[in-house]
Parts: structure tokens; C-alpha cells; sequence
């Protein structure tokens, strides 16, 4: 019993610990129709162990179309800038909302924590 009480405490602390991770964006100087420059992202509560960060953006009108992500070296910064990796910018025939998904990785590629921020375009 005592173990089944300390397995719960350990998994409560380790979700607290990994939902403090959040991220938004802005579309900044993003131009319309395929920019292949990411835009500028915000980061905050990144989970420590944390040496890169897997980025997938999803057109949430169009969930088929695959606009990729990459993957950014993370060594403690606050923010990704514009162009941060490369990736087919928006490009939709109406208002359109994307989703970029972001999880924080550790070396050996295991997910730390995940964070998703949504925003129309244009």
C-alpha cells in the first residue's frame, strides 16, 4: 500500500513539473504563402534536462496538409527568432488557425514536457 501511495505522489509531482512548460507565438514578419522561416517563438518552463526542442506546426482547417517543423538546439533561451528553423509557412485560401506543437526533449530524444499555442492566419 505505502508503495502504491509513494507511486502516486511521484507521478502528481511529475506532471506539475512538466505542466509549467508553455509556449506562444506571433506571426511577425511572416509573409503569406509558404515562408519557409519559422516564426518568432516564445518559450517559457522549459523543463531542465531539456537540449532540443521537436516543432510541428498543423493548419487545424486543413490537418492533412503537412507544413513539417524542425528541431532547435535549446540551451535555455526564452524565445526562438524568426527563421529559428525552417519549415511551409501558411498559405490559406481563407482565415485559417495553426497549431504549433512543441516538446522538449532530453539527449537521449525522450519527451520532457509538450506545449501547444494556436493563432489564425492572416
Amino acid at each position: 500500500m505505502r508503495f502504491l501511495i509513494m507511486c502516486g505522489i511521484l507521478a502528481g509531482s511529475l506532471t506539475a513539473a512538466h505542466a509549467g512548460m508553455s509556449v506562444s507565438f506571433d506571426w511577425g514578419p511572416t509573409k503569406k504563402c509558404f515562408d519557409p522561416k519559422s516564426p518568432p517563438i516564445a518559450l517559457s518552463g522549459v523543463p531542465e534536462g531539456t537540449k532540443k526542442l521537436a516543432i510541428k506546426m498543423t493548419d487545424l482547417n486543413a490537418v492533412d496538409y503537412n507544413h513539417g517543423g524542425g528541431t532547435v538546439a535549446y540551451s535555455g533561451q526564452k524565445s526562438l527568432p524568426y527563421g529559428a528553423f525552417r519549415y511551409q509557412g501558411p498559405c490559406p485560401p481563407s482565415r485559417h488557425t495553426y497549431q504549433f506543437t512543441v516538446k522538449a526533449l532530453d539527449a537521449s530524444g525522450k519527451v520532457l514536457a509538450t506545449s501547444k499555442a494556436r493563432r489564425p492566419f492572416p
